[in-house]
């Protein structure tokens, strides 16, 4: 996977500009439900969107990604905007190395749609939540698109990029509570490629 994101990296922006209104709400909302000088981590963070919201209101923000190429735009981003209370760290969101409790926030945005087994990556986020934190999963919903929008995923798949599941609000909530995690609510963000948000409150 990471080779397709490495490939695209610098015109990875572009490609989001078409559902930029969704993915800026799905961000802003995010960052919202950061809690105020939270240890946040986010993980697939792209060239970083979530993870310069989330700094505005965190103490720190861990911002990974399996790309090294996506890695290095988030963080000439985050240089451009002043911002230094961020990190920046290859990750694997099936095998977190961090320790049980480490973070206050976990930021899994639009990559759980894109996995074969998603659920070992929740497990993992929810491993490294610590008591009282939360998970914040805005996901792309798929099988919510309108046709106009589904020609652009087809143009998108048609250079190498695939997902594993067409999620819709009904499907994403229900994979998440079978997890058995803990209550799970699902807020839709509309548009082009609407997004649910997904939030988990560790106890």
């Amino acid at each position: 996977m990471s080779t397709f994101w490495d490939r695209w990296a610098r015109f990875y922006d572009c490609t989001q500009w078409s559902n930029r209104r969704v993915n800026a709400a799905a961000a802003a909302r995010t960052a919202a439900l950061v809690p105020a000088g939270a240890r946040v981590l986010d993980c697939a963070a792209g060239t970083g969107l979530f993870s310069l919201a989330a700094a505005e209101r965190a103490a720190s923000v861990l911002c990974t990604d399996l790309s090294e190429a996506m890695l290095e735009q988030a963080e000439r981003k985050a240089r451009r905007r002043g911002l230094t209370n961020l990190r920046f760290a290859r990750r694997d969101v099936t095998a977190l190395p961090d320790p049980e409790g480490s973070f206050d926030a976990v930021i899994a945005a639009n990559v759980l749609h894109l996995l074969p087994a998603p659920e070992q990556a929740v497990r993992e986020f929810w491993r490294v939540a610590a008591p009282g934190g939360r998970l914040l999963l805005p996901t792309y919903l798929q099988g919510k698109t309108g046709a106009a929008y589904g020609a652009v995923i087809k143009i998108y798949q048609g250079v190498g990029f695939h997902y594993e599941h067409a999620f819709t609000p009904e499907t994403y909530r229900t994979f998440l509570e079978r997890l058995n995690l803990g209550r799970v609510t699902v807020e839709v963000i509309s548009g082009r490629l609407p997004v649910g948000l997904a939030v988990l409150q560790k106890p």
